[in-house]
């Protein structure tokens, strides 16, 4: 098959775009392996190269063995790639074409630049795309990487590595209402109501910041101990940060936090107090309902006619 993109076209691209389609596929593939396996799956990526942009809008699955002890032994079936190539040209001609690949799982792999070489056939610059299908905290399930020759310090050679590539999720509208359609009967059942998935959703939330903020902090702490080069880029953005916090000294800042904080708290009084009404109404209507019970169980007996004595005689005997 003859490669799909012009030669002229830049080695890496800046962003990925990923729609959900592709999420959903991939996740089904995932979920039809065997759990207790742990094997990661692989397919093919259909979308456009747009140069610096990859838009990956499509995917299938394609058979795949590894030797989990043995990284280089691995079996992708080529044939099976080429068929669904020739089967998805017939539906759209010129909008999806092979981008790249993807395999489930969190990290890179040993085997996964052999892999890349091997997608090589189909496109001249496969991006890798990583997803993670059972992904807990809150994120992009998603990294991108790129294979680049990246020289030696010594300038004798050449060595292949991935370059991580930024990604993102994007859908058009047709796909926003199926998404939506789709979330709509999906529950979970460790929720119960409303709030508690609100609370459920803020829980997960702060702990993908905290993550966040541990990198954060563990990468500041590398550059002052001249582990890692400082990256101008990355201090910027950490600075823009910073800058949109609010001032948790001054006055306005403290007096609406303190009537946010009061209203909540006058909330949750409230509620204390009709749950403590409520409870004591339906005491005391179950102690009537059994003082009445037991006022019926007393004049019962008085109520009910006497009867006729029973005779104590003996019958005489017949002749």
């Amino acid at each position: 098959m003859p490669p799909t993109e012009e030669s002229h076209l830049p080695v890496t691209a800046t962003s990925v775009v990923v729609h959900p389609l592709v999420l959903l596929s991939v996740t089904d593939h995932a979920s039809r392996m065997a759990i207790s396996a742990r094997k990661r799956v692989v397919g093919v990526l259909l979308g456009q190269d747009m140069g610096k942009t990859f838009n990956i809008a499509n995917s299938f699955a394609v058979p795949f063995e590894e030797d989990e002890n043995d990284p280089k032994t691995l079996f992708l079936d080529h044939d099976y790639i080429y068929g669904m190539l020739e089967m998805f040209k017939k539906v759209n001609v010129a909008r999806e074409r092979f981008v790249g690949w993807y395999h489930t799982g969190s990290k890179l792999r040993s085997s996964d630049l052999e892999i890349n070489h091997m997608m090589k056939r189909f496109t001249p610059r496969p991006v890798m795309v990583i997803i993670d299908p059972r992904r807990e905290d809150v994120g992009i399930p998603t990294d991108a990487y790129m294979a680049v020759d990246e020289i030696k310090d010594d300038g004798t050679a050449t060595q292949t590595t991935f370059m991580h590539v930024p990604t993102v999720i994007e859908a058009e509208e047709a796909e926003e209402v199926g998404v939506e359609h789709l979330l709509r009967d999906i529950r979970d059942t460790t929720t119960m109501g409303s709030l508690s998935d609100r609370v459920s959703q803020q829980l997960l939330s702060l702990r993908g910041l905290h993550r966040r903020l541990l990198d954060i902090r563990d990468y500041l702490a590398a550059v002052m101990r001249g582990e890692l080069p400082v990256n101008h880029e990355i201090v910027y953005e950490l600075q823009n940060v910073f800058n949109y916090l609010p001032d948790l000294e001054k006055p306005e800042t403290v007096r609406s936090f303190r009537v946010a904080n009061n209203d909540r708290l006058l909330i949750v009084y409230l509620s204390s107090l009709i749950r403590s009404v409520i409870a004591l109404h339906a005491l005391v209507n179950n102690r009537l309902e059994m003082a009445h019970g037991e006022h019926k169980d007393q004049v019962a007996p008085e109520t009910q006619e006497p009867k006729a004595p029973e005779s104590s005689e003996t019958p005489a005997p017949s002749s």
